[in-house]
């Protein structure tokens, strides 16, 4: 233990050598340097007559591609540094980071800024609590992705993606995502569960990788190396040693401006979920421009929330809609409620919309200027004693619920999301068919939300927050958009339609009308990709989970 930790603090005080012979001396000689003379001495064809291969042999071949060079169009790692720091760390080490790349950019050598934003990111940070690069990254990873690059990649049968980058930001993105076989990254180094900032000095290429390339080689099959011209931020030699000289591809940085991005329909793993506060891609000048606006956004989010809670519909929403918030509703809301036939006990209208924040039901109480009650199956306290409306909490005890959204019909409308949980991307996910036994005066909501700087939701923060995030938006815009009231043959009314199928249908009907695809993944499914528990506030005590 003591060895390891001598070793990384002498690769600290290494690392911080280096920078200093760069500011005294002008000068720094790459490590990898004479590595990549080797490597642009060999043979080489360029990217484009790969890319206009279009064998069918390429599906028995093996493809070593450099990720940051050859796939991703944008030439800057910092986005994704200042993703990890922001959504791991905070604020403030957004901020370090930030002032810290006027000294990346003008580092030499891409080796000493890639350490340097390592550092500032991953230094305290628990190495089994950081999620970012399954939860958060692959969403910004997918839309830097080029089209042409990627068309060439997944040709091939098996795939080794190369990356300098560290293992915990590219393996999610990489294996989930593009479906590559193995990852060959940089390895965090660890000190009692904690990151301690540095990185191994090599890609470490374990067995499995070496398995792959020497299977190849045994059954005949070609390796193929596609790589950046010019690429000083690492080399492979052992890994170029199963690649023939007239197989080593490289891509030049002319080539990579005239890519086009990746549509989203031709995503290889269509991406449902992901996580994280920040809604745009963190450039620097993005970033500056958020830091100096947090201060504002915050005071902008208190004076919304107190308007919409002190004052009435009529006087809040012209005075929200004057602060930026946007609102949009369709021009005839169902506001009236008609007396089941089926229950002479229920009264209320049941609204059933689909879930994008936790702000829906007071958006759908403002489009018809009335007060509802909303049940959730979990609500922060914070934001139940705030709340403007009334929420009530399900017990998850299906009789019990059943026995309660009855008698909270019988006092007035209700208003419910089936989905249980929020969705970002453009899916809905499956329908608790509960609702359909309550009521058979049924009206479909279909709700949307659009945010510039901060998203609403969160799997892996605290709950709390998501309202503040939500109104810290310059100009969100919600739209309302009320449906039908489902007929009364689409209904349970008198065993006409199982519950299920009733679920179905009004999932299909939102779907359709918000251009949304229907799942049949869950709240639970959700929870163990972003957050690896079950969504559960037994399973995650720290945070409540809506």
């Amino acid at each position: 233990m003591i060895m390891a930790s001598t070793k990384a603090f002498y690769s600290f005080f290494k690392t911080l050598f280096l920078f200093f012979s760069l500011v005294l001396h002008k000068r720094l000689r790459s490590p990898s340097s004479s590595l990549h003379r080797k490597v642009s001495s060999l043979k080489f064809r360029r990217f484009s007559s790969l890319a206009c291969n279009r064998s069918d042999e390429l599906l028995n071949q093996t493809i070593v591609f450099d990720v940051e060079g050859t796939l991703l169009r944008s030439s800057s790692l910092f986005p994704y540094f200042m993703l990890v720091a922001f959504e791991a760390g905070g604020l403030l080490r957004a901020l370090v980071l930030l002032l810290f790349y006027p000294f990346i950019c003008f580092m030499i050598s891409e080796e000493m800024g890639l350490n340097l934003m390592v550092m500032v990111c991953f230094l305290g940070i628990k190495r089994e609590k950081c999620r970012v690069g399954r939860a958060v990254l692959p969403k910004f990873f997918l839309e830097d992705v080029g089209l042409e690059g990627f068309e060439v990649v997944m040709r091939f049968g098996r795939k080794v993606g190369i990356s300098c980058l560290p293992t915990v930001m590219v393996d999610g993105f990489l294996r989930d995502y593009l479906q590559v076989d193995c990852v060959v990254g940089r390895e965090l180094k660890v000190f009692h569960g904690y990151c301690v900032g540095l990185m191994e000095e090599k890609n470490l290429i374990n067995g499995e990788v070496l398995e792959v390339l020497e299977n190849q080689t045994k059954m005949g099959c070609d390796v193929v190396a596609l790589q950046k011209l010019n690429n000083k931020c690492h080399e492979h030699p052992k890994l170029f040693s199963y690649c023939k000289k007239e197989n080593v591809y490289m891509v030049s940085e002319t080539e990579k401006r005239n890519w086009h991005e990746l549509p989203k329909v031709q995503y290889p793993q269509p991406l449902i979920f992901h996580d994280g506060r920040l809604a745009f891609r963190p450039t620097p000048l993005a970033t500056l421009a958020v830091i100096i606006w947090v201060p504002f956004g915050v005071f902008l989010a208190i004076f919304r929330a107190l308007i919409a809670l002190l004052l009435p519909y009529n006087m809040m929403i012209p005075i929200l809609s004057f602060s930026g918030m946007r609102f949009q509703t369709s021009p005839n809301p169902i506001i009236s409620s008609a007396t089941s036939k089926q229950d002479p006990n229920v009264k209320g209208l049941l609204y059933v919309c689909n879930h994008r924040t936790l702000l829906d039901p007071l958006y759908l109480s403002a489009a018809i200027r009335k007060p509802l009650t909303a049940v959730t199956y979990s609500l922060s306290r914070v934001s139940e004693v705030l709340a403007p409306i009334r929420t009530i909490r399900l017990t998850r005890d299906r009789d019990e619920d059943a026995k309660m959204m009855k008698k909270l019909l019988s006092e007035g409308d209700l208003v419910v999301c089936p989905e249980g949980t929020t969705c970002r991307e453009p899916y809905l996910l499956r329908f608790s068919p509960l609702f359909a036994e309550m009521s058979d005066e049924i009206a479909p909501v279909a709700m949307h939300v659009q945010v510039t700087m901060f998203y609403g939701t969160t799997a892996g923060g605290l709950k709390c927050l998501d309202p503040l995030f939500f109104l810290m938006n310059p100009s969100p815009i919600y739209h309302v958009q009320f449906l039908e009231k489902v007929s009364r043959s689409s209904t349970c009314h008198d065993d006409a339609k199982s519950r299920f199928d009733v679920a179905n249908h009004i999932q299909k009907e939102l779907g359709q009308v918000l251009g949304f695809e229907c799942t049949k993944l869950t709240r639970k499914d959700k929870y163990l990709i972003l957050a690896g528990n079950e969504g559960n506030a037994s399973s995650s005590p720290k945070h409540k989970i809506t």
